[in-house]
């Protein structure tokens, strides 16, 4: 059914508000792609690199332009000084995402890349997007990275050109040699991460990159979106969750007393999944190599999860709600060390690939957003001077 401009639909639902060629996701049929290529197909043998010159360039790249793309990347690892001298002055208890929105934001101040402003056919100019592309992307995984030993009070780890994006932000969290398992469980979560059409930051994104701002401007604004609880905290919340939960044979209780209750079981459901959402699949995939890996020992977390999604599909199938990629995102992020706290920004990480093929995208074809609204406020009133009011 249609609608009407005089129409009013919360949350833009149903909308569409732009075209695009970069993703496609079918919910009924549980189908998530990118330039036409599934992401188990990607997942499998792909990486976030490869992954992320395919969403910006719509084509698989050849061997010499991933080299260079590649090489390119790693070669904007290291971060000015004058940026970690001033992340240095951060309070301790600062959020990972309230540092990489700062930070990212501060990056047009040491980087050239205000041409944008001033004159839009530069947006036009691939050399000025692919340099703009690299210098945020190569640097998003090393902020993180460097404040999880800054806000402990320790100098960050260097970067290693030596190695991919997954492998280097492994090691500079723990300043060991990545074991081959999480870098390749690490980098299909960048890539699982990367891109999902239309949703609340990368839309933030599209319209700030419509005013032409800076790409600097653009993800630190796609940033601050992210970071709210119902848009990507979500990880965070199922490990404690399952913390909570304490063991498999607790879970059918707690749940029951959830939904009992009507409350948030955390990484259950989807917006736009009516069944599994694809990525959980995956991801599922890998907790049990994983396990295999490890000769069946793992913390109870996994064990507690898998229970809690076989309750949950007895419970709530029939609804369509089944887990969502945060639903094991989390507790694999947890086994390779990182904190909760962290997962949201990891998840930034990622996203940043999308988020700056969308912005390409939109600039190809600008057009600045400017909806419209519907006025419930007062009709005409008259002023009534102050001291004539009761």
């Amino acid at each position: 059914m249609g609608f009407l401009m005089s129409d009013f639909l919360p949350g833009l639902e149903g909308v569409a508000a732009t075209k695009s060629a970069i993703s496609y996701i079918d919910g009924e049929k549980g189908i998530l792609s990118y330039r036409g290529y599934p992401i188990e197909t990607l997942a499998a043998n792909s990486s976030f690199e490869e992954t992320t010159l395919l969403l910006l360039d719509g084509e698989l790249p050849s061997a010499k332009e991933l080299d260079g793309f590649t090489s390119d990347l790693r070669s904007h690892y290291r971060i000015k000084y004058h940026i970690r001298e001033m992340m240095r002055h951060f309070p301790s208890t600062g959020h990972p995402m309230d540092m990489l929105q700062t930070a990212v934001s501060s990056l047009g101040m040491f980087y050239p890349g205000t041409e944008c402003l001033t004159n839009a056919a530069v947006c036009e100019d691939l050399n000025y997007v692919r340099n703009m592309t690299v210098n945020i992307i190569a640097q998003m995984a090393p902020l993180v990275a460097m404040w999880e030993h800054m806000r402990q009070g320790y100098d960050p780890i260097e970067p290693r050109q030596d190695l991919s994006v997954a492998e280097n932000l492994l090691y500079m969290f723990t300043g060991k040699e990545p074991d081959p398992l999480m870098a390749k469980i690490m980098d299909v979560c960048l890539i699982l991460h990367a891109e999902h059409t239309l949703n609340a930051s990368t839309f933030s994104a599209l319209v700030s990159g419509s005013t032409l701002a800076t790409p600097y401007s653009v993800i630190s604004g796609a940033i601050g979106t992210l970071s709210g609880p119902l848009h990507g905290g979500a990880n965070s919340y199922v490990v404690d969750m399952l913390k909570e939960i304490g063991s498999p044979k607790k879970a059918e209780k707690w749940i029951d007393k959830r939904l009992a209750n009507k409350e948030v079981i955390w990484g259950m459901g989807h917006r736009e999944y009516k069944v599994k959402d694809p990525r959980a699949t995956i991801l599922h995939k890998l907790v049990a190599e994983l396990m295999e890996d490890r000769g069946g020992s793992l913390d109870q977390a996994f064990e507690t999860a898998m229970k809690v999604e076989e309750i949950c599909a007895e419970r709530l199938g029939h609804k369509g709600v089944y887990p969502n990629v945060d639903f094991y995102s989390g507790i694999l992020y947890a086994e390779m060390g990182i904190p909760a706290d962290q997962f949201t920004a990891i998840f930034a990480v990622a996203r940043s690939a999308g988020w700056l093929a969308h912005w390409r995208e939109q600039i190809s074809n600008n057009r600045i957003y400017r909806p419209t609204q519907i006025y419930t406020g007062s009709g005409v009133r008259e002023y009534v001077a102050l001291a004539e009011r009761g």
